[in-house]
């Protein structure tokens, strides 16, 4: 008899974790390594579960994958250590009556953009193949975030074996998953796909799981499962610690098995205490073959077998849309014939005087939107979000609010975007951002949890409703969202695809770095005459020699050109000259944009708001007499 055939009559109780023992024995590092070169401290750990009465073991095996291998230098090692994982495992039930599986577990986590599908693919394929080298009685593939990645390995493993496979997903605490999906239509696919169980693992405790386990009916052919962690960690004294008792995982037990569960472990923080409460808890109890769900709106329950499938707008979201939104940045600009946006950093100090003085000053010339950088060149300012506030409730002038990875987290962005949402700060460039290392405080932490790609589709998301867990945001956002565009890199080519891998993430529209050569700006052009999404080139007004030096030896992403270097050097000792050169130049630089692109983006100089008023006032007079030229009739 195998593991499906006693599931189809009982509940079996697996193991719970390893990587929480070796924890507490003082092991901090690569836990799969171990079976290379502590074996026997691993089998013990497995005798230990078996001795709770554990009738399913897993390999320690989770995260011996290419990819996270690579973190100790061990990728070489990967069949060695899978091969020798199964070796202890089934060493271990040997003579027990256990059942073995080797795990596998999810690569990508929350995290967006971590790993190519290529490169778990090919990674799976060698832990799948060494695994089953070493006679495992089937596979557990846990701990999946991403969708995508648990059916493409669930996939795989169907074509190399026709072992039984339980296929597990995590969810946070929103009962969706990342692509918004319930619990139900990912369990119906994987059901699909070849599994023979199905369930969770991981991230919650057994009160989240049981209770959105309540929303999932019996699958039609495979069994359900469940891995709950011992509640949540608590950091303390340096450690990390669950405090999930073990009579309370015996009663979680009865309760997951009243939900259909027939595969009960534990995942982190559970040990052989846990296990053999779950043991005596479900003895003698038989599996459920009929249950009824509840919704998860708490609404009338929902008899078992109907299942209806829901269109994707409301399955990712079951968001309201929001209060009727202004015009969207990107589409006003592109109604218009040119468009002008002016970037003003926030300032440095408390001192705001100067800074709305440019404000009012800016908005009198004209200027279609400001922008505001988000804590440039890594040195600290005053919040943009604040200032962008006041600049569009006293001011009247449109924000575009710069939003950098670099210094939140993927939970500080989160909150940072539902925080613009709210206020009404509609319209946002998503960047990287620069790192700490070149700014005033070169110690701090550059975060990146998400690059500028990440960044985008998250806005785009908010836009649908919803968070990255799935949770729902309540109402839809209406981010408008600008991205960066390098135009001054060697390989334009390089350049033009990564802008074309924005538009495809969701970017509205983009803003360039300053261009000083007037060639390379009718390059730009033929370059991008394919892109429907505006392009704004920037402009940033040269105030001195040294200034031109600087911008071209120091700053990345900014070239000038001999030319532009001579005429500034002219002046290297009359400021004034020098200054108005600079102008001359920017001047010179606009006509040229405007010959192909609608679209101009001005920079601020040292918060010489005077020096942008005065080009945003040119900006509308030279594409005024060239709209008027070009509507005479020809002679």
């Amino acid at each position: 008899m195998g593991m499906l055939d006693e599931l189809r009559t009982r509940v079996l109780v697996a193991d719970g974790a390893m990587g929480t023992l070796l924890y507490l024995n003082g092991i901090d590092r690569c836990f799969e390594e171990l079976n290379l070169t502590r074996p026997e401290q691993v089998r013990q750990i497995h005798q230990a579960y078996l001795g709770a009465g554990a009738e399913v073991i897993q390999t320690n095996t989770y995260a011996a994958n290419d990819h996270k291998l690579k973190r100790y230098n061990l990728e070489y090692e990967l069949e060695a250590i899978n091969r020798a994982g199964a070796r202890l495992a089934r060493s271990a039930a040997e003579g027990t009556g256990a059942y073995v599986l080797g795990t596998i577990g999810g690569i990508r986590s929350t995290k967006p953009g971590e790993v190519t599908l290529g490169e778990i693919k090919r990674s799976n394929e060698r832990q799948i193949e060494s695994l089953l080298g070493e006679g495992v009685d089937g596979l557990l593939l846990e701990t999946f975030y991403d969708p995508e990645e648990l059916r493409s390995t669930l996939t795989l493993a169907r074509q190399k074996t026709d072992l039984p496979i339980v296929a597990q997903v995590s969810t946070q605490d929103s009962g969706f998953l990342q692509d918004g999906s319930t619990l139900t239509e990912m369990f119906a696919i994987l059901e699909g796909l070849g599994a023979d169980v199905v369930g969770l693992n991981c991230r919650l405790g057994p009160f989240h799981m049981t209770r959105y386990l309540k929303q999932v009916p019996l699958p039609k052919h495979a069994f359900l499962s469940a891995y709950p962690n011992a509640g949540l960690p608590e950091y303390n004294e340096g450690r990390l610690r669950y405090r999930s008792g073990a009579d309370y995982f015996g009663r979680s037990a009865l309760e997951l098995r009243g939900e259909g569960v027939r595969l009960i472990g534990g995942c982190c923080g559970t040990t052989p205490e846990h296990v053999a409460a779950m043991v005596e808890a479900v003895k003698g109890a038989a599996p459920i073959t009929e249950k009824t769900t509840e919704r998860s709106d708490d609404a009338e329950p929902v008899p078992f077998g109907r299942i209806e499938v829901r269109e994707k707008a409301e399955q990712l979201s079951a968001a309201q849309e929001g209060p009727p939104a202004e015009i969207p940045f990107h589409a006003a600009a592109a109604a218009k014939d040119h468009s002008v946006i002016v970037e003003l950093d926030p300032p440095r100090t408390l001192r705001t005087d100067g800074f709305f003085k440019g404000v009012q000053a800016l908005k009198e010339a004209g200027i279609d939107a400001l922008t505001l950088a988000d804590n440039s060149l890594a040195s600290p300012r005053i919040a943009n979000e604040s200032l962008a506030s006041v600049v569009k409730e006293k001011y009247g002038v449109k924000p575009l609010v710069h939003v950098a990875c670099r210094d939140r987290n993927m939970i500080g962005l989160q909150s940072h975007l539902m925080g613009l949402a709210a206020s009404g700060i509609n319209q946002m460039i998503a960047i990287t951002g620069d790192p700490s290392k070149v700014g005033d405080v070169p110690g701090a932490t550059s975060v990146y949890d998400y690059n500028s790609f990440d960044l985008i589709k998250l806005c785009k998301q908010f836009n649908e409703g919803r968070l990255p867990s799935g949770r729902s945001l309540g109402l839809r956002a209406n981010f408008s969202v600008g991205a960066a565009f390098d135009p001054n890199g060697r390989h334009l080519e390089k350049g033009v695809q990564r802008l074309e891998k924005k538009i495809a993430a969701g970017a509205d529209y983009f803003m360039t770095q300053p261009v000083y050569d007037e060639r390379r700006i009718e390059e730009l052009y033929h370059a991008t005459k394919h892109i429907k999404q505006q392009i704004f080139i920037g402009v940033m007004p040269l105030i001195s020699s040294q200034n031109a030096a600087f911008l071209h030896n120091e700053v990345p992403g900014i070239r000038l050109t001999d030319e532009i270097l001579a005429r500034m050097q002219r002046h290297e000792h009359d400021k004034e000259a020098a200054m108005q050169e600079g102008m001359a130049i920017s001047r010179s630089l606009i006509d040229a944009i405007l010959e192909y692109f609608g679209g101009v983006y001005i920079m601020t100089p040292f918060l010489r708001y005077e020096q942008s008023a005065e080009l945003t006032r040119y900006v509308h007079e030279a594409a005024g007499k060239r709209a008027l030229i070009q509507s005479r009739p020809a002679r």
